[in-house]
């Protein structure tokens, strides 16, 4: 979820999110520009987003159903889709190198990804975890015609993707 915050961020977008728990991720999310909140705060939600055709709303499967806050954007008819719903509509219209597999996922994703940056391929890559050599789990260049990202089984959520 971390990486498509990234590429949000990158593209100009006000990106607000819900975790449990401060973590060194959402702590550089918000240096990054993003506006985070630990706590449900549905009656903060209900102020701030009244338009529904101004807010994407996206979430993972770890989010509750009942979570209070997606209740009411579900029930205000806000666009509510989940991560691997985003990450497929991204995928539409580039090469995409989609990886599967029940391990080795986020290595050879962050590998190819890699490969594609040092032969001067330009790349968008949405990784499971922090690459050491670019510290961070995205990489955005909104030019590229190729995006790599992992192809996980989870809620079937590699249907979602297009390689």
């Amino acid at each position: 979820m971390s990486a498509l915050a990234r590429y949000f961020i990158a593209g100009g977008w006000h990106v607000v999110g819900y975790d449990k728990i401060s973590t060194r991720l959402t702590e550089e999310l918000e240096r990054e520009g993003a506006h985070i909140h630990y706590n449900e705060q549905a009656e903060m939600v209900k102020t701030v987003y009244q338009n529904p055709g101004e807010t994407l709303v996206v979430y993972t499967p770890a989010v509750p159903a009942d979570h209070s806050e997606l209740e009411y954007f579900r029930q205000e008819g806000f666009t509510v889709l989940k991560r691997s719903e985003v990450l497929g509509m991204l995928s539409v219209g580039h090469r995409c190198i989609a990886v599967a597999g029940t391990h080795g996922k986020t290595t050879i994703s962050t590998l190819a990804a890699h490969l594609l940056n040092t032969a001067d391929i330009p790349v968008l890559a949405f990784l499971g975890g922090i690459s050491k050599n670019y510290n961070t789990n995205a990489l955005i260049n909104k030019a590229s015609e190729w995006i790599v990202a992992e192809a996980d089984e989870f809620d079937r959520s590699f249907l979602r993707l297009f390689p």
